[in-house]
């Protein structure tokens, strides 16, 4: 029997057809779903409990074809960790691609205005890899930061205000060293030198940097107010900063400290404690640890925010003197 030219090539055709819309509905329809969040993939993922998650928790339209496709373009043989979003316009291609490529993409990012490690962790929730929790655990951990020679109380003094740019699967250990190889890099050897004559430790010289900004952010200022503090340590004088009974209290909406509030016993609460509290009470700008290092020489020991409100402060070195600035704002701030 014989078969014509005209049916095997129309059955040719045919084949061609169909291979041509399998190929469309395999790689080239949207297939993913934005709305059901991330694929997180770990270290320790296997293939079939990741095909189990896409199906169950709806990352892609269609199972069967994701799943075919996945097949043909062997994602079983390139499974790497990461957290993976899919738009509502990736097809299968796009989606596979994204799974096998990983996510080793430099992110960058900016801190500042930042007074607690939980406001500086929650600052850096889900730009890497790692979770929140796992940093948490590290600025907690004493044994770790020991081999820095730091403290949990310390720790934040080794992120110094800036945009930086690090690979989004670091984990939480390797962003902690890339942090602290910045911390010395700001600490070179003119600041080192410098912090040595004032006679303080580097972490030291951030925390009452932390201190000074909390008092005044005006440039104008840091130094005069660094030096009165140095007075103060020099002299083993408290350093009776009101900053740091907010820190104590753990509120910073505090306007007025009361009496009350200075019998906050804490470490914190340099009313209370002479010398610096235990570390930082925020991240300081660069700015002002470099007004701390070189601050002003001067025999001020006493301040008050100046009745004008402008956010300056009227400066002592007697404490009737000071006793008159302080009448000046108070009534000041009851007329208000």
């Amino acid at each position: 029997m014989k078969v014509s030219k005209k049916k095997i090539g129309g059955g040719i055709s045919g084949l061609f057809v169909l291979g041509i819309v399998v190929v469309i509905l395999l790689f080239f329809i949207p297939n993913g779903e934005e709305q059901f969040g991330k694929l997180n993939i770990s270290e320790d993922s296997s293939y079939e409990t990741i095909m189990q998650d896409i199906k169950e928790n709806g990352h892609v339209k269609n199972f069967f074809t994701f799943k075919v496709a996945a097949q043909i373009l062997d994602f079983k043989g390139n499974i790497k960790k990461g957290k993976y979003t899919f738009s509502d316009s990736d097809n299968n291609f796009d989606i596979i691609r994204k799974l096998r490529r990983g996510q080793h993409f430099p992110v960058k990012f900016t801190f500042n205005n930042i007074r607690t490690k939980e406001q500086l962790v929650k600052k850096l929730d889900g730009k890497f890899l790692f979770e929140r929790k796992e940093l948490e655990n590290l600025l907690d951990n004493r044994t770790f930061l020991s081999t820095f020679g730091l403290t949990p109380e310390t720790a934040i003094s080794i992120f110094i205000p800036n945009t930086y740019e690090l690979y989004y699967d670091i984990n939480a250990e390797q962003f902690f060293n890339s942090m602290y190889k910045q911390y010395n890099r700001f600490w070179n050897d003119k600041r080192e030198q410098q912090a040595q004559s004032i006679g303080l430790s580097k972490s030291e010289v951030i925390t009452l940097a932390s201190i000074v900004e909390e008092e005044n952010f005006k440039e104008v200022e840091k130094g005069m107010i660094a030096g009165l503090y140095m007075n103060r340590l020099q002299k083993g004088m408290k350093l009776q900063a009101d900053p740091t009974v907010k820190f104590a209290l753990q509120d910073f909406s505090i306007t007025r400290i009361t009496g009350d509030d200075l019998l906050k016993d804490s470490p914190y609460n340099t009313y209370l404690y002479t010398g610096l509290p235990p570390g930082p009470i925020r991240i300081p700008a660069t700015s002002t640890i470099d007004s701390v290092l070189n601050y002003r020489r001067h025999d001020y020991i006493y301040m008050c925010a100046k009745e004008d409100f402008s956010g300056r402060h009227s400066f002592a070195k007697t404490y009737s003197e000071h006793l008159k600035n302080a009448a000046r704002y108070h009534k000041a701030l009851n007329s208000r």
